[in-house]
């Protein structure tokens, strides 16, 4: 009995063996071919971020150089502004075109020096992202928990609760500051007023504490200057003198806010600013266009009381 017992059993155990050894190796293969292109994988981001981060090494030395240029040519257009003032109070005002012409070539390198450190700050955000995603990638390698990724409770995978709440719709966009100032900027030099204010305020709502912010108000300023709207251009300047005092556009707000109170007959008041403006910002061609502006006009141009701004 004891024989007959024996010469059953082992057969059935046997069979039961091989029956269940073949899904135990190929679960065991699936995990190691999973953990095979998972290490590829994170060699394959290890190697492209060391090849980003020389390529963005080499780009910051080359944006590093362009800024010390850049730095050396502001220094050299404002020893040349401060000797065009000295010959335009000289000369009696003759070469006032000279010193605009300069003053806007200044504004284009103080514009090109804010993008120049945006990109900058771009390129280390871009550098610290891929550090962080190198991270989160060694982080949820397979195996390390001892169970498959993605399954609920695992760290890094969401839950049942987080997986039944709906995805929040997604928020509309605004473009970079540099692409959308620089597209009102081309609408505004073509004449096109509408499209240019439109842009320029969006500049102002979407970045605010930009440095091109001021810009975007002097330039909503110059809009309603040339379409005969001195009322508008007048409130878009004072709102770069309060709010943008030290943008290198005040200046060139203050002269031509003394100019539209003038077009309009306040000659008190722009009188009052331009005198303003030479006390504020002495050193300035603008100051220079407000002195041979109060001098054709036979005004003096310092007030028996110092003035400011209202």
């Amino acid at each position: 009995m004891r024989k007959i017992l024996a010469t059953t059993t082992f057969p059935a155990l046997l069979l039961v063996f091989f029956c269940s050894a073949p899904k135990a190796h190929a679960v065991s293969k699936e995990i190691i071919q999973l953990q095979t292109q998972v290490q590829a994988l994170q060699d394959a981001m290890q190697h492209l971020q060391q090849s980003q981060d020389q390529q963005l090494g080499v780009l910051q030395h080359v944006v590093q150089q362009i800024s010390d240029n850049v730095g050396r040519m502001s220094g050299t257009i404002n020893t040349l502004q401060q000797q065009v003032q000295v010959q335009n109070e000289s000369g009696g005002g003759k070469i006032d075109q000279v010193s605009t012409q300069m003053q806007g070539i200044n504004d284009s390198i103080d514009e090109l020096r804010t993008r120049i450190d945006k990109l900058n700050a771009q390129m280390q955000a871009i550098q610290s992202q891929l550090q962080n995603v190198n991270m989160q990638a060694a982080q949820q390698q397979p195996g390390q928990t001892g169970m498959p990724a993605g399954q609920p409770g695992q760290q890094g995978a969401p839950g049942p609760d987080q997986a039944q709440q709906p995805a929040a719709p997604p928020q509309p966009q605004a473009p970079p500051v540099d692409q959308l100032y620089q597209g009102a900027l081309r609408d505004y030099n073509a004449a096109r007023y509408d499209l240019a204010t439109g842009e320029f305020g969006d500049v102002l709502k979407y970045y605010p504490q930009d440095d091109l912010a001021g810009n975007a108000q002097f330039y909503l300023g110059e809009i309603a200057y040339r379409q005969g709207k001195y009322a508008d251009a007048i409130k878009a300047y004072q709102v770069v003198l309060q709010q943008f005092a030290g943008n290198p556009k005040a200046p060139a707000a203050a002269l031509r806010k003394g100019e539209a109170e003038l077009a309009i007959d306040q000659r008190d008041a722009g009188i009052r600013d331009l005198r303003a403006l030479i006390a504020r910002y002495p050193q300035t061609p603008e100051a220079a266009q407000a002195r041979s502006r109060l001098n054709g006009m036979g005004v003096r141009v310092t007030a028996s009381k110092p003035s400011a701004y209202r």
